[in-house]
């Protein structure tokens, strides 16, 4: 027996998201056959599958390690679709023939059940003719509504839905037209937006300068525009409103870029844990922390790193397998993943293992914990990349000096380091931390990705598929093990709406540090929440090294659903 579903919710979350109809068109009757197709499929990439299936299988045990839940449906099943949960599309092209190729690569890519990001800076400005030929320009906020009228179309009926991020240069002509395109409630529901912020406008905003926004016509000439001032409390006002649009700190995942020399990062998967170049894709899974407690709710609790370690090892081989099992919708797709090999290993139920731990969310101890157990997966994850180039030969886009000249490489142990010189490395990305939706609660509602725990005790709302939705009472799982277990101090366990902001991006830089890639991670808000406390926030992850930021007020007019773990509620997030 490997696992079961540990609830209620768990058993639904398994029949509606993760069984797959066999062969004889029969479904898969336990949560253990679903686990063993997903370790057959993978395994099936290896010179000698006989001996990775059952190791693949035993991380799987208890939940231990978490694919994504686009491998965790898709791998080895009949007619299966990509296994890779989020692309970024190409540039789109400022013409008619251009708009219309990108939005028929996006549709092409969301009907296999990716997530899709774009970088609309391409685009001039509405109206304008653009840099080929005359073409008047639909602008980025009508590719906004053109492409989600297109997802709505073409996903119509999927459970999963479709989740689409766009992204737009500081310095466009219509940024200020951008960062209100949701303010209205529901407006682009299928959409997140998020401007890439560059050092250059913070050292402006500082000196209270303009901003001079470029113009379409000759992008090297700047045409007149607002103070940075201005724009910043735009920006502000809109994301304290809408809770959009986030922002993407360009520079900072760029200079941390281990690729530096060969790629520029303008977007990211839906909900912003993978910046991507042109036509990447996502890779994920999680290890589920709170199963690497060992003597919980004492006070020998600790994290067996070397369980930790090992597991690590063997879910960046089973992720790098997935690269050579899946399927990709468009060619240009499989090129690039294969040239990178990208993955994205991350975590999950951290609320909960801190929790078990004996420490508060948020406070000094537990910020080191955090990034104690994560510098053990980014270790333990490096040396099995390492292996494994040895083996299979490191990705093509390796290259030695660069490479390592790469700031988050050049911060790695020196054995490491020279271990790389020496043989390569097979993926050239290896971190990333998802918002865990639906694979959270299949491990029994354990606390989502970096998140503090929801609650201990909550109502979840799930979509259906074919439409509508059913609610479940659930209890947070080591909120369940505690009970029974006869705990009595519940001090431990602070829930979401008790931890500050600060305190939420404190947590998020802890481990920024640990992950080369970056980190999905909503920062509530309290509702009297000003535009000068957001300020100061945005200052402070930017000041803190993280990668992008997002942020919901609950007193917010946004129309959508924000699900515990992700920005906002899209399908894409649900399943990562």
């Amino acid at each position: 027996m490997l696992s079961a579903p540990p609830n209620p919710l768990a058993e639904h979350v398994w029949r509606a998201r993760y069984r797959t109809r066999r062969e004889d068109g029969t479904a898969e009757r336990s949560l253990d056959e679903t686990l063993a197709r997903v370790a057959k499929a993978l395994a099936a990439a290896e010179r000698d599958p006989e001996a990775w299936q059952p190791r693949f299988a035993s991380i799987l045990d208890e939940f231990r390690f978490l694919p994504g839940g686009r491998i965790l449906a898709g791998a080895g099943a009949v007619n299966s679709t990509s296994l890779l949960n989020c692309f970024v599309m190409g540039p789109v092209e400022d013409t008619r023939a251009g708009v219309l190729c990108a939005v028929g690569e996006g549709v092409e890519t969301l009907s296999r059940g990716g997530g899709i990001g774009w970088d609309l800076s391409t685009l001039a400005p509405a109206g304008e003719s653009g840099l080929v030929g005359d073409f008047a320009g639909i602008g980025p906020v009508g590719f906004l509504r053109l492409m989600d009228a297109a997802c709505e179309v073409f996903t119509m009926g999927s459970a999963r839905g479709g989740a689409m991020i766009a992204t737009l240069r500081d310095d466009h002509p219509d940024l200020p037209p951008f960062m209100a395109a949701k303010s209205a409630a529901g407006a682009l529901p299928r959409f997140n937006l998020s401007v890439q912020l560059s050092d250059a406008f913070l050292r402006a905003l500082d000196a209270d300068a303009g901003w001079p926004l470029q113009s379409a016509e000759a992008p090297g000439r700047p045409s007149t525009g607002p103070s940075a001032r201005t724009l910043w409390e735009r920006l502000l006002g809109h994301a304290l409103e809408s809770s959009e649009p986030g922002v993407l700190f360009v520079d900072t995942i760029n200079r941390e870029n281990n690729l530096h020399w060969r790629e520029r990062l303008t977007a990211t998967n839906p909900c912003g844990e993978v910046p991507l170049p042109p036509y990447g894709s996502c890779d994920l899974g999680s290890l589920n922390l709170p199963a690497f407690v060992s003597r919980p709710f004492t006070a020998a609790a600790a994290v067996d790193v070397d369980a930790l370690a090992g597991v690590t090892a063997t879910a960046v081989r089973m992720l790098d397998d997935v690269l050579d099992v899946t399927t990709y919708p468009l060619a240009r797709q499989r090129e690039v993943a294969l040239t990178t090999r990208r993955i994205g290993l991350g975590i999950t139920g951290l609320g909960d293992a801190l929790a078990m731990l004996g420490l508060a969310y948020g406070s000094p101890a537990s910020l080191e914990a955090a990034a104690g157990a994560l510098r053990c997966i980014k270790l333990a994850a490096y040396r099995a990349s390492v292996a494994i180039a040895r083996e299979k030969g490191p990705c093509p886009a390796f290259e030695t000096e660069p490479y390592l000249a790469s700031p988050f490489v050049r911060r790695l142990p020196r054995d490491l380091r020279d271990a790389i010189a020496r043989h390569g490395i097979r993926n050239s990305h290896l971190l990333a931390i998802a918002p865990t939706g639906s694979i959270s609660l299949l491990a029994g509602n354990v606390s989502p990705g970096l998140e503090p725990i929801p609650a201990c005790r909550q109502r979840r709302r799930l979509r259906l598929e074919g439409g509508g939705e059913q609610e479940f009472e659930v209890e947070d799982r080591a909120w369940t093990l505690f009970r029974a277990a006869g705990g009595r101090d519940a001090s431990r366990f602070v829930e979401a709406a008790a931890v500050g902001p600060e305190a939420q991006v404190d947590m998020q830089a802890a481990l920024q540090a640990e992950v080369d890639g970056a980190i999905s991670k909503t920062v509530l808000l309290p509702d009297d929440y000003r535009a000068a406390d957001l300020g100061r926030l945005l200052r402070r992850a930017h000041a803190a090294g993280l990668k992008g930021l997002a942020v919901h007020r609950p007193a917010s007019t946004r129309g959508n659903v924000l699900l515990p773990g992700c920005r906002r509620g899209d399908a894409a997030c649900e399943t990562a």
